[in-house]
């Protein structure tokens, strides 16, 4: 399925005049050496992508590279310094065999071509040697760097002139022995025998890695060797190959610009049912927006908080018309009936990993999006929610609430691939993900910010086991855990009352406990939470929590529970948050009647 979906990718590309050709790809080219008509080496010019800010490598088409294993594969026409000119920054004894492999294979190719370029290449090779790499033409810095020629007075690389292209093109012909069916095309072919490489994964290779290969006996069957035990056509190899490398270049407009834990994620549309490009367009970059960007742009100066949150409804209403199959609402070039195939991959040694697989309707993808922003709803709105136009992505989702440190490499494994899953299919949350925020939580991350909490109502209310938590602070909900975040909550409030900002509070110092193992902690944080309003209430203040503590402690039973599993500790966290975010709101127009007239002095502030 996903080798097909590539390959019908391929088509649209050609259709788009965006396909390399076969037997070619992308690669990045560091430096071209200018020769002169008998082959004197004239200049080296660097080549850097123009529409990158940092200085990069150019993506030039060149021959398709050999897939290179511990064996050595020369390139064609072009490859690295140790091949190209025997010279590498690092001491190594395989060099010179691979320039002698280069120089040969050149050599053979080009034979007695009377074409003026392949001429110097074949007149520069003969004549050659490492110890002519020398400034200042050759700078040090080119070293291990990918290296094309260039005929002096050409504005093309030798490699791309006609000649150049024959010659290629004799070579790269499939063999005419037709031994098995192609998987993907249904046509009888010889089997390509080691698929292409794929370039682009975040952590895996530099130099590529693959998605289909068999390099052990335990990996054949049947008495096949390599690529005979999935046969694929060279053709549809190449096709699917350029296709995904195209998915997966830096940049571009069918990868996620961050990654899901350790996968990287590619989406693009299937065009089987509408053959309109626009549409297919239209439909990437509405999955684009609201699968990445469902987090908005965070306000622009001179914008208000009513127009982030006009935003926010304009996103909730785009995704409600797509889902309901009215795609024109949305964007008038939608068009219903597009299917949308995400793919995340992840590096494995030097091979690739499919985290997962999804292939359905925009219409779909919609509406699980759409259900997954409902279940991270909180109110009152957590800060984070504030100043963007629309809830957190899933990336930003991860480090928030699992990564130690907030540092992106810290997030499980394996959980964001889960997570995308998840929100993308409308599936359970992986219970990894409600685990790792209350871990996070007993560890010291603050419980007020609202990102933990989010997450772990999100969670709770997915799972068909549980009950669901509120959106917002329900006073009477009947679960223990639930009030005795509230509970928390106010005892923290009370402690600031009466000793103002404090380098260690209850929060730093008993969160852990309170909602692992309340009994052993609560009975003395009420002790002393008397204490402070003792003193809070001979200021005139504090009469507000005290009646709000009364109110708890009324629907607790008459001992703390001795421990509280994981699931009721996500409850205290959702429960402190609504307390204590809640009571910001609170005092400033639920202050008590009875308090405000025997406290003459009390403000909306106290």
């Amino acid at each position: 399925m996903i080798l097909q979906a590539l390959n019908r990718y391929y088509e649209r590309m050609t259709a788009r005049g965006e396909a390399e050709e076969p037997g070619w790809s992308k690669e990045k080219i560091g430096w071209a050496i200018e020769l002169s008509a008998n082959g004197k080496p004239l200049a080296v010019l660097r080549l850097e992508d123009p529409l990158s800010k940092k200085s990069r490598p150019q993506l030039l088409s060149v021959p398709a590279p050999a897939k290179r294993t511990s064996g050595i594969s020369p390139g064609t026409l072009w490859d690295k310094t140790s091949y190209v000119l025997g010279c590498t920054a690092k001491t190594s004894r395989r060099t010179s065999l691979e320039h002698s492999a280069f120089k040969e294979a050149t050599l053979t190719l080009i034979g007695e071509n009377k074409d003026e370029g392949l001429k110097a290449l074949r007149d520069f090779l003969a004549q050659w040697t490492p110890a002519q790499f020398t400034a200042p033409i050759f700078p040090e810095e080119m070293l291990d760097g990918n290296v094309v020629f260039r005929l002096t007075g050409r504005k093309h690389y030798i490699h791309e002139s006609e000649a150049a292209r024959a010659l290629i093109g004799k070579t790269a012909r499939s063999s005419e022995d037709k031994t098995d069916f192609c998987l993907v095309t249904g046509q009888l072919t010889a089997p390509r025998r080691l698929h292409p490489t794929i370039k682009g994964v975040a952590g895996a290779q530099s130099s590529g890695a693959s998605l289909v290969s068999f390099n052990l006996p335990s990996f054949c069957s049947y008495g096949r060797a390599q690529g005979a035990n999935a046969p694929v056509s060279d053709i549809a190899a190449e096709h699917y190959g350029a296709a995904l490398n195209a998915l997966l270049a830096r940049g571009g407009r069918n990868r996620l610009s961050r990654g899901m834990g350790d996968a990287t994620v590619v989406f693009w549309a299937d065009t089987s049912d509408v053959t309109d490009e626009s549409a297919a367009v239209a439909a990437e970059d509405m999955f684009s927006f609201f699968s990445e960007g469902t987090e908005g742009d965070k306000s622009e100066a001179g914008s208000s908080p009513d127009d982030d949150m006009a935003e926010a409804a304009r996103l909730r209403d785009s995704l409600i018309a797509i889902a309901e199959g009215r795609p024109q609402f949305a964007d008038p070039n939608l068009k219903p009936g597009v299917s949308m195939h995400v793919l995340g991959l992840a590096p494995n040694a030097a091979r690739l990993s499919v985290r997962f697989w999804l292939s359905d309707s925009l219409e779909h993808f919609a509406g699980a999006t759409l259900r997954h922003i409902q279940d991270l709803e909180l109110k009152p709105l957590p800060r984070f929610w504030l100043g963007r136009k629309g809830p957190p992505g899933i990336w930003r989702l991860l480090i928030k609430t699992t990564a130690v440190q907030e540092k992106f490499e810290n997030v499980p494994p394996l959980l964001g691939g889960e997570l995308a899953r998840a929100v993308l299919t409308g599936a359970q949350y992986p219970r990894l993900w409600l685990s790792t925020a209350v871990m996070r939580l007993r560890a010291g991350d603050p419980p007020d910010t609202g990102w933990h909490a989010a997450a772990i109502k999100a969670c709770i209310n997915r799972n068909p086991e549980e009950e669901d938590l509120p959106v917002a602070l329900d006073p009477d909900n009947h679960n223990t855990a639930y009030q005795l975040g509230r509970l928390f909550a106010l005892l923290e409030i009370a402690q600031r009352e009466a000793l103002g900002n404090i380098n260690a509070s209850i929060v730093d110092r008993y969160y852990s406990a309170a909602s692992s193992t309340p009994a052993r902690v609560f009975p003395t944080l009420l002790r002393s939470a008397r204490v402070y309003l003792s003193d809070v209430k001979k200021r005139g203040k504090g009469f507000w929590i005290e009646k709000r503590l009364d109110s708890i402690m009324g629907k607790l039973g008459p001992e703390f529970p001795l421990s509280l599993r994981l699931v009721d500790q996500g409850r205290f966290a959702v429960g402190y948050y609504h307390e204590r975010s809640y009571r910001g709101e609170a005092r400033s127009h639920e202050l008590d009647t009875t308090e405000l007239s025997d406290n003459n002095t009390i403000s909306a502030n106290s």
